[in-house]
């Protein structure tokens, strides 16, 4: 039904229709980004966690300069206003307007200095990002992404650079990404950079020691550094946060240690898919172990192009493929796994049940060898036909099977 009306109504109607409930809900609830600091963090990946540690050096910060004020984040997986927090189980990473100013509003009565948003390009296509003060724009990286909702990844760049446009103070690029220069280009009262070898604040530097795996969350720890030098945090104390950071839900979460390990995340684009495998092997594999992935496509209906190349990269880096369901929405998903597999070739094995397709990595996996499910991370819902949306949760899933897995090796059932 939405995307008939989509079809119906002009494209003209529909920005003054979403233009128009971004100006009422921040009317409503009083224009309330103009009493905060308020960080919105864009990119292909990398958003919540940067968001994650961009609060934990701010929430230190306060707390050691003896401060009563706090810190507010709207993520993919939370909403956390001070010590107060709950589950995002609106399936959407950037919420919509009337929710979005009625957060920043409680994040001013509960005394918050600083707000950190996730800002994504479906949230800037329908004006959500409108009538919010942003102070600090940051990019963590881009790479190719909803490119069928945007017609294109230039159509797709375009609205990412609409929050640069219109932040008019701070601007935070990661240099090392190739789209760097396009987002510079857009004037502000001060610039910063970062990146591994060059930037303002760059890992050379630095020689970040994290306790999260990856070089993309060396990224991740950068770009929060620099949002933190930028409100004229010292380095160094910054520098002290991250290192002692444990990571988040869901992201590179290791859920079983040994006999082997099963780790979940939130991977849903090809070049987030290959930096985990790649961390994956570098971290955990050797010769006589094997790498087991389960994995399907995030979001039925949408980003067709990037299932058959999230198989071939599970083709490329893994010993075992099994590819399941994830959120059909309306789709067959069925129709949905045969499109990655086509690109995983005679490795793939086809399970629909994901409950089912986590049991079997699981009663494949040795000793040694690593499990890795990717594609709904921490996500508390699985969404089907006809908006239904069913509770899930892959690590309590995987807990309990390998719970099940251990008793019958041990001969008790």
């Amino acid at each position: 039904m939405k995307n008939l009306i989509k079809k119906i109504i002009p494209p003209f109607l529909l920005n003054f229709y979403h233009f128009s409930l971004a100006f009422l809900g921040a009317l409503i609830y009083g224009f309330p980004s103009r009493n905060l600091i308020v960080i919105g963090i864009t990119g292909t990946s990398g958003k919540t966690t940067t968001a994650e540690l961009t609060i934990k050096i701010l929430e230190e910060y306060l707390k050691e300069k003896k401060s009563n004020q706090k810190v507010a984040l709207a993520s993919s997986i939370k909403f956390k206003i001070g010590e107060n927090e709950e589950e995002n189980k609106l399936k959407m990473t950037m919420p919509g307007r009337f929710t979005l100013q009625k957060f920043l509003k409680k994040a001013v009565k509960n005394n918050c200095k600083y707000a950190v948003l996730e800002v994504t390009s479906e949230g800037i296509k329908q004006y959500r990002h409108k009538f919010i003060k942003f102070d600090v724009a940051l990019l963590t990286n881009l790479s190719p992404e909803h490119i069928e909702s945007h017609k294109g990844f230039e159509n797709y760049k375009k609205a990412k650079g609409k929050l640069f446009e219109e932040t008019k103070n701070i601007h935070i690029i990661n240099i090392d990404d190739k789209n760097a220069d396009y987002f510079l280009k857009f004037p502000a009262r001060k610039k910063y950079t970062f990146g591994l070898n060059q930037g303002d604040i760059n890992n050379k530097d630095l020689n970040l020691n994290l306790l999260i795996p990856g070089d993309f969350n060396i990224y991740n720890a950068l770009a929060a550094i620099c949002i933190a030098f930028s409100q004229n945090i010292d380095i160094e104390f910054s520098k002290k946060v991250v290192e002692n950071f444990k990571g988040i839900p869901g992201r590179m979460e290791v859920v079983i240690e040994k006999p082997f390990k099963v780790v979940v995340d939130y991977a849903i684009t090809p070049v987030s898919l290959e930096k985990v495998y790649k961390t994956l092997i570098s971290d955990f594999k050797n010769k006589d172990s094997k790498l087991i992935c389960v994995l399907g496509s995030c979001g039925g209906g949408r980003d067709k192009w990037k299932r058959p190349v999230l198989g071939e990269i599970a083709y490329k880096y893994c010993d075992n493929i099994i590819i399941t369901n994830e959120d059909p929405y309306d789709e067959d998903p069925l129709k949905i796994i045969d499109d990655v597999a086509k690109g995983a070739k005679e490795k793939a094995q086809k399970i629909l049940d994901r409950k089912e397709a986590i049991k079997t990595a699981i009663k494949l996996a040795k000793e040694n060898d690593t499990i890795i499910i990717t594609g709904k991370g921490c996500e508390p819902l699985m969404c089907l036909a006809n908006g239904k949306k069913i509770p899930w949760d892959d690590r309590k899933i995987v807990k309990e099977e390998f719970k099940k897995n251990q008793k019958q090796l041990n001969g008790k059932i």
